[in-house]
């Protein structure tokens, strides 16, 4: 593409976030002559997202920081039925009430992020549910069916690769990518939405509610998606040893949190600073060139700076005040704590905190002499634990009790 003319494709392209467009050029002077309405899809499947979610909500975030609107659309319908990409077997069917309960720890995240309100670039939150559920299923067979092929809706990769796999699709999973296509068809018929974004495993969803907008409605839609994020040893965002990286505190205390972003490899530094930051790129660019020990430094800023958007300045305060304390030899009073059971052994022990992934594993780490309480050596993972400072490597730390 020429010389970009929108502050949003310039903001984006600089930080990263462009992996596909149905339709740079286009798009590109949309966003140079009017405000345009764009929305990311979350389904409702769990009480939080986790930060493989956050490049998306930070897409939004640009959107409207070069004065656009986001558009927030929760899967009150969607999540009943599953979006079937990147997976081997069908989601669970979630009550009403859960799916409820889950948008509301999801709102949390997002009111931290972006700015609500009635304003021509405030952001909003809706529910496809809203008009999902009014939908008769002759109607939808009809109007937007016929607009979808059989021979082309088994080309794409959620459809195709679970086949390959000969694991078993329902119907219900196969409708999924209709019903994200209509969502895009009915944000833009009734909110004037002409930019949908995502992953790069979203594509051929988004491209399918382009084309039915354009079919239906003669609607000109516009499609972005973002490369697929993963970490500089092949590993997925958000998924570590002991679980999901979850944004809500209540998933997730502000100090693990921190300690994920601390933890970082070296070359996702620059990366992550410019997608999950608002630092500036001259900033960004002295900080990934440091060199040697000093590029902890810029890790502690990547903490730092994810953790005060996320969870509130004052958790990202905390979070480097304990991590401080720990690597001088203090306790810290944010550490993750374990109160022992009699006859918790220290094998155990590791394992239940989340050091390690197995007794197999943390008994590895022991004979390694990886583990420490109050800076000794653990030698025996059969012994019984007893309280205190308790250390696996460098970087994972916690408090028996």
């Amino acid at each position: 593409m020429s010389e970009t003319k929108s502050d949003l494709l310039r903001l984006l392209e600089e930080r990263g976030y462009v992996h596909q467009t149905t339709d740079a050029a286009g798009l590109d002077a949309l966003a140079a002559r009017q405000i345009v309405p764009g929305y990311i899809g979350f389904d409702a499947t769990a009480p939080s997202l986790h930060i493989g979610s956050l490049v998306q909500i930070m897409m939004l975030r640009r959107l409207q920081q070069t004065g656009h609107k986001p558009i927030v659309v929760m899967g009150g319908g969607t999540t009943r039925i599953g979006d079937p990409t990147g997976r081997d077997e069908s989601r669970k069917m979630l009550t009403d009430e859960a799916i409820a309960d889950n948008i509301a720890g999801i709102r949390t995240a997002f009111d931290r992020l972006l700015v609500f309100g009635d304003g021509p670039t405030d952001a909003v939150m809706v529910n496809n549910h809203d008009w999902l559920g009014e939908l008769g299923y002759i109607e939808l067979l009809q109007e937007v069916g016929t607009h979808f092929t059989v021979n082309r809706m088994l080309t794409f990769d959620s459809v195709r690769l679970r086949l390959d796999r000969e694991q078993p699709m329902t119907f219900l999973e196969f409708n999924y990518m209709i019903l994200q296509g209509y969502d895009f068809r009915h944000l833009s018929k009734e909110m004037g939405v002409r930019l949908q974004m995502g992953g790069s495993d979203q594509w051929g969803n988004i491209v399918n509610g382009v084309e039915l907008g354009r079919r239906m409605d003669g609607a000109e839609l516009f499609g972005l998606t973002t490369p697929l994020l993963t970490t500089a040893d092949g590993g997925k965002m958000g998924k570590t040893a002991a679980g999901a990286v979850w944004l809500n505190e209540e998933q997730l205390p502000a100090w693990d949190f921190w300690q994920y972003w601390r933890n970082v490899d070296d070359r996702d530094v620059g990366r992550f600073l410019r997608l999950f930051t608002d630092l500036p790129l001259d900033e960004i660019a002295r900080l990934e060139n440091l060199q040697g020990a000093e590029i902890n430094a810029a890790k502690v800023v990547l903490a730092n700076e994810v953790t005060a958007l996320v969870r509130g300045e004052e958790a990202a305060r905390s979070a480097e005040s304990t991590a401080s304390a720990t690597f001088a030899g203090g306790a810290g009073e944010d550490l993750p704590t374990l109160v022992l059971d009699a006859g918790t052994n220290w094998a155990s022990a590791l394992t239940a905190f989340g050091f390690t992934a197995s007794n197999g594993e943390a008994k590895r780490k022991i004979a390694e002499g990886a583990v420490k309480i109050d800076g000794e050596p653990v030698t025996d993972p059969a012994a019984p634990a007893r309280a205190g400072r308790i250390s696996l490597g460098k970087k994972k730390h916690g408090v028996l009790r």
